[in-house]
């Protein structure tokens, strides 16, 4: 005997999820739920089907939004206004993420680790980045046909990309950091502990 739910029933499931998402949230905070994992430009109505609501409610909340910093707009291809995620947000949201998880000193120590990581990169290969790595190696394909010089492989761009990336939001981290010490009044203009 099968106890599968037919199709029918996975539609009405998704159908009262949906109506619960409705009851327990406003448009305000479905909005602002979608937009935040919307990193491609989309309409107004397009953020309104998936928040559950209006063009015109979406529309109202997704100006709020931009007015806040949280979101960019841009004209679309026909004209309209085009809404997403601003990278501002972002890297204010995952700063935050750091300084909830790692203390300034172990920050600092981290900060420190990436940049000698990235420097080491940068010796190993002759380049400042990765996607000089990459244009270094097709370039030396295309001249050297019969090169038996070993390939990157992709991990090695991956992870120096990644390190790159995570530096960013670290220092960014540190940053934010040493701001709310000044906004706090707790850091003298003599502190030499934390870099700038």
């Amino acid at each position: 005997m099968n106890n599968r739910l037919p199709p029918d029933d996975f539609e009405d499931i998704n159908e009262a999820v949906g109506e619960e998402w409705d009851s327990e949230t406003t448009p305000y905070e479905r909005i602002r739920r979608v937009i935040a994992h919307t990193y491609i430009p989309v309409s107004a109505g397009t953020v309104a089907e998936n928040a559950r609501t209006s063009p015109k409610t979406a529309r109202k909340h997704l100006n709020t939004l931009a007015e806040e910093g949280f979101v960019v707009t841009a004209t679309g291809e026909n004209g309209g206004t085009v809404y997403r995620r601003s990278p501002e947000s972002l890297v204010v949201e995952q700063a935050a993420d750091i300084l909830e998880h790692v203390s300034t000193d172990e920050l600092v120590t981290r900060i420190g680790e990436m940049r000698d990581q990235l420097n080491n990169y940068q010796a190993k290969y002759g380049v400042d980045s990765p996607e000089e790595l990459t244009i270094q190696q097709t370039n030396q394909t295309l001249a050297e046909r019969d090169s038996e010089q070993g390939e990157i492989n992709a991990e090695t761009i991956r992870e120096w990309q990644t390190t790159r990336r995570n530096l960013a939001f670290a220092n960014a981290a540190l940053s934010i950091a040493n701001a709310e010490r000044f906004v706090d009044g707790d850091l003298s203009s003599t502190d030499e502990n934390i870099p700038a």
